[in-house]
């Protein structure tokens, strides 16, 4: 016959047993709300406002994030030849190829320029011109905190976290902002003297923030054939978005605040901004 002492261990086992099978069962059923709540494909393009110009968000939503693309930028009828990073910035460089390929940016003026200490840079992706527009949709930032901005810098202007949209800037001088947009390539060959010479006729109304003195008009955005083909392999779900990654505006690129709604006309912000969400 078991003792006391004999009774009171196998009660305490039993209860033992029954803590571990309930905390296994809790384990298992927050794995699987966690599951349920992540994005479903590394880039998620969100339904957001109105297009500036019609066109669909990008049906690939697993692209290719490795390698690099050539693309050609047709600014005031010159070539700006762009090289885009697919794998530090594969949904953003997605969007871009697909809004190009829809012909989105197409006899669109860049609408922003700023001549400051701190923020040099030409913003154009918004078809209206006022810096206020976008794709219809929005995407996050793709960033990991180290970001600079050195000269031929092409980035993405977004208005906050999760904003990012058809706008980006091109540093044409010393840029110090936030590493909260996302980059997405880097002009080559002779495609900054291009931008250049637009810089150096300065702002309207000589102000350091504001529309360009002269014509910014780009003409056609010329992509590879192919470009939107192919799916990338993915360790996790989302792109990092990096804390503060709302300074550039996605309608306007602001130095720190620039505006996509509406372009500045005194001194620059200190970070690109797109003045809508778009």
């Amino acid at each position: 016959m078991p003792t006391n002492q004999q009774r009171r261990d196998a009660a305490k086992r039993k209860l033992e047993r029954q803590l571990a099978r309930r905390e296994a069962a809790e384990t298992a059923t927050s794995t699987a709300e966690t599951s349920s709540s992540a994005p479903a494909t590394p880039c998620t393009y969100t339904t957001s406002g109105s297009a500036a110009k019609e066109v669909s968000p990008p049906s690939n939503t697993s692209p290719l994030n490795t390698g690099t693309v050539d693309v050609t930028v047709v600014l005031n009828g010159k070539d700006v030849p762009m090289t885009l990073n697919r794998a530090t910035a594969p949904c953003g460089v997605n969007s871009f190829l697909s809004l190009a390929s829809q012909g989105f940016y197409n006899d669109s003026n860049c609408h922003r320029l700023t001549k400051s200490d701190q923020l040099n840079i030409l913003q154009c992706g918004d078809p209206t011109g006022q810096g206020n527009g976008g794709p219809g949709y929005t995407f996050a930032s793709e960033t990991t905190g180290s970001e600079a901005y050195p000269v031929g810098t092409v980035a993405l202007a977004n208005a906050g976290p999760n904003t990012t949209g058809s706008q980006f800037f091109i540093v044409y001088g010393t840029t110090t902002i936030d590493p909260s947009y996302t980059i997405i390539g880097t002009v080559t060959g002779d495609g900054m003297s291009v931008v250049q010479d637009i810089a150096s006729q300065g702002v309207q109304n000589n102000r350091q923030d504001g529309v360009p003195v002269a014509a910014a008009t780009i003409n056609s955005v010329n992509v590879p054939d192919g470009s939107l083909d192919g799916t990338g392999t993915y360790q996790t779900s989302t792109p990092s978005e990096a804390p503060g990654a709302g300074s550039v505006d996605t309608g306007s690129v602001d130095t720190g605040s620039v505006d996509t709604g509406s372009v500045d006309t005194g001194a620059p912000t200190a970070e690109p901004t797109t003045g809508g969400a778009g």
